[in-house]
């Protein structure tokens, strides 16, 4: 890691030497995190193969070379390593195949639309259908109070020749926001296209996908407390092969969700709701989102159910990020102790909307406590704890071994 930043900062000293007559500023950041953990019994069985005890560490690095006010030119990267793997984390830490482009995009405006062109990150829906980098374009109207933008993603590139169309994969966006007093409203409708399913991520077998999905998400502020609410709807079809037969998909997600401040202390709390698939209906009811070998729909959610701090699995047969086939509600509560202090504690319960091919539905109960310290500035300790009571829907084999997880991370960001 040594190396690879030493090189990072010998070409931004080139760059300035090369460039004399290109005047612009330089904007540096990083994010930099340090993780312990153990993930115990997260089959709900003792003997389960899920066991996990390790320690890795992230670095992401931001560069951005500001030319003008409207001109900017953006870049993200990350190194990930495992401490003791054999791809950077092994005595030495040379490495390869640690090393990612998250971000590389031009940011410029033409007089009130703004262009984003390049690979850049995106949320769509708080993460319960985006929240991931992609390959693309997002161009924006921005009016008094109002803006539209227009999102290109580019899922999946198929090949070049006479088949060239064949085996994309693309997804069209529109994401308009207003603004009344205390009040955001974003409306959301998205497009996904792909002649070839089999690229698609979705149900094995598929031909050409058509899908759609409208949604909007609601924020409102009341003075010490706030209130969110997302709902979306999908729908479309899809061709299943080899009779090419059409099969509609209509799909529903809702969600919704507070927090209320008093002096040191939070109340939070939210519910969600996504379908599952009902095989005797003849439709596909499981809201699904496209993807093609990446995550794409991501929404953290409970620390052993949901990902977490520690993101690196979740307990059996819970959907993880990816909400789908589950209602989940939560409760918690948070207190600042000192300036440089907090607890959080939270309540989860969850469970399959339809069950599962043993006739399983509950995935469990889980308590979560996160325990915040501020050593300096910009540097965080964080411990945390968490037990799930596992339900019927997260046992794998024999066994009712309740899942739990312990662990610590340090963090800086500047």
């Amino acid at each position: 890691m040594r190396k690879l930043l030493m090189g990072l900062l010998a070409a931004g000293l080139v760059l300035g030497m090369v460039l004399p007559a290109m005047a612009f500023d330089s904007e540096f950041g990083a994010y930099w995190r340090t993780r312990a953990y153990v993930q115990k019994d997260f089959t709900g069985n003792d003997k389960g193969t899920k066991d996990l005890q390790l320690v890795d560490t992230r670095t992401r690095l931001f560069y951005t070379a500001v030319f003008s006010q409207d001109f900017k030119f953006v870049n993200a990267f990350e190194i990930n390593n495992t401490w003791g793997d054999t791809v950077g984390g092994d005595f030495g830490t040379d490495g390869t195949g640690i090393f990612r482009i998250k971000h590389t995009y031009a940011n410029f405006n033409l007089g009130p639309v703004n262009f984003l062109i390049g690979l850049m990150p995106r949320v769509l829906h708080r993460g319960f259908v985006f929240n991931d980098d992609f390959a693309g374009a997002a161009v924006t109207y921005k009016g008094e109070g109002f803006e539209i933008p227009f999102i290109w993603l580019k899922a999946y590139e198929g090949g070049t020749g006479n088949d060239m169309n064949d085996y994309d994969v693309d997804w069209y966006a529109l994401k308009p926001n207003f603004k009344f007093g205390s009040v955001s409203l974003t409306p959301t409708l998205s497009y996904i296209y792909s002649k070839d399913g089999e690229k698609w991520g979705g149900t094995s077998g598929n031909k050409e996908v058509r899908i759609w999905m409208v949604g909007a998400d609601v924020d409102v502020k009341l003075g010490a407390g706030s209130l969110w609410f997302t709902g979306i709807y999908e729908g479309g079809d899809f061709e299943m092969l080899p009779t090419a037969k059409s099969v509609d998909m209509e799909a529903y997600l809702l969600a919704g969700g507070g927090s209320f401040n008093a002096g040191p202390a939070d109340i939070h709390g939210q519910v969600f709701y996504a379908t599952g698939d009902d095989t005797s209906s003849g439709d596909y009811e499981a809201f699904l989102i496209p993807r093609v070998g990446s995550t794409a729909q991501s929404y953290y959610w409970a620390e052993i159910m949901g990902l977490g701090i520690f993101d690196n699995q979740a307990s059996t047969n819970s959907p993880a990020d990816k909400i789908s086939n589950i209602m989940a509600a939560n409760v918690g509560v948070g207190f600042k102790f000192t300036d440089k202090m907090k607890l959080v504690a939270d309540l989860w319960y969850a469970k399959l909307v339809e069950k599962n091919a043993a006739g399983d539905d509950e995935l469990g109960t889980e308590i979560d406590v996160v325990l915040t310290y501020s050593l300096m500035k910009n540097l965080n300790l964080d411990l945390v704890a968490a037990y799930l009571f596992t339900g019927d829907a997260t046992y794998k084999g024999t066994g009712d071994e309740d899942a739990y997880e312990i662990g610590t991370q340090l963090s800086f960001r500047f």
